[in-house]
């Protein structure tokens, strides 16, 4: 059970790393500019393992698992890996991200929450949710054509790669087909072991979704985040969890709903708390990234404070968590 997790875990990593290297290539060698690159194929890539774990909970039927999953991600990206990426360099953060970029993660929180209010993401739903992504990738692609010189500079030093030729481009297309094959292995061990933990824990499969599966999935965040901080790439570090964040309920909620026959029932403890809770971290994002557009050290020991806090409750309450039976 934890083998199997543990495995899933590890499979998933890879096979992210696998799918983000091969296509930064191959977009490269297509002619897109860094900057798009980081917006669009990275911001797939490190969400790739939250994707396909919520995919294959859809397919299989358990729900709590794609909604802990993407709730979960969401309140851990801001509070933990921004906490944790602020506590080691304060991060300055773009006026373009606070302008846009966090008011449309509020907004999509937001439209989680009504159009989870009846207990279900229905198909057509899901439908919209889908259209929303495509929408702001647009939009995302064409407000980069505007971005200073400082932050295209930032995303060519992290993500500008040489154009592979020939034979190069095969190893690429390779490592892309690689990359999602482990993906979808990775997500199906992670999912059945986290159903096993919970039914050998006695808690729901949404807990275990909001914590384990959350936390796991949220690994190449948290590696790109660190790592964009330390080396100074501020914007690609606070960039990366609100793409994230919007990405998680637009894409990887919506084509959860999609391809389950029923849509996506919605635990009431969700819709009553984590989801509240959820939309509660986008909203105190604004007041930080407002006052200096920089999240100081004392910030972000804040926000990992708030995340220990919240899964500390989690865990007390774990046995009385109202999740929908599977």
């Amino acid at each position: 059970m934890i083998l199997l997790i543990v495995a899933g875990l590890g499979v998933l990593a890879l096979g992210a790393e696998l799918l983000v290297r091969g296509a930064s290539r191959l977009a490269g060698a297509l002619g897109v500019t860094p900057l798009v690159i980081g917006l669009t194929v990275v911001a797939f890539g490190t969400s790739a393992p939250e994707l396909a774990v919520s995919v294959q909970a859809a397919l299989a039927d358990r729900p709590d698992v794609v909604v802990g999953n993407v709730v979960g991600s969401n309140i851990l990206n801001v509070l933990f890996i921004l906490g944790i990426s602020s506590l080691l360099t304060p991060l300055v953060v773009a006026q373009r991200l606070v302008r846009l970029e966090v008011p449309i993660m509020i907004g999509v929180s937001v439209l989680l929450l009504v159009l989870a209010l009846d207990g279900r993401v229905e198909r057509l739903e899901g439908l919209l949710l889908v259209g929303g992504i495509v929408a702001y990738t647009v939009f995302a692609v064409r407000q980069s054509r505007r971005e200073g010189v400082e932050v295209r500079a930032e995303y060519a030093h992290e993500y500008g790669t040489v154009a592979p030729r020939g034979r190069n481009t095969l190893v690429q297309v390779a490592l892309v087909l690689i990359g999602l094959a482990l993906l979808v292995a990775g997500a199906r061990w992670l999912v059945d072991g986290a159903a096993r933990l919970a039914t050998a824990l006695g808690v729901s499969q949404l807990v275990i979704g909001l914590t384990v599966v959350a936390a796991g999935t949220s690994v190449p965040e948290l590696a790109t985040s660190i790592v964009a901080a330390v080396r100074g790439e501020r914007d690609i570090a606070v960039g990366n969890v609100v793409g994230s964040n919007i990405f998680n309920v637009l894409f990887i909620l919506g084509l959860s709903a999609l391809v389950s026959p029923a849509g996506v029932a919605v635990a009431p403890a969700a819709l009553t708390f984590d989801i509240p809770v959820m939309i509660a971290v986008a909203v105190g994002c604004l007041p930080i990234l407002f006052t200096g557009h920089r999240i100081a050290r004392w910030e972000g020991a804040l926000f990992v404070g708030y995340y220990a806090a919240y899964a500390l409750f989690l865990v007390l309450a774990s046995l009385e968590h109202d999740a929908l039976p599977w």
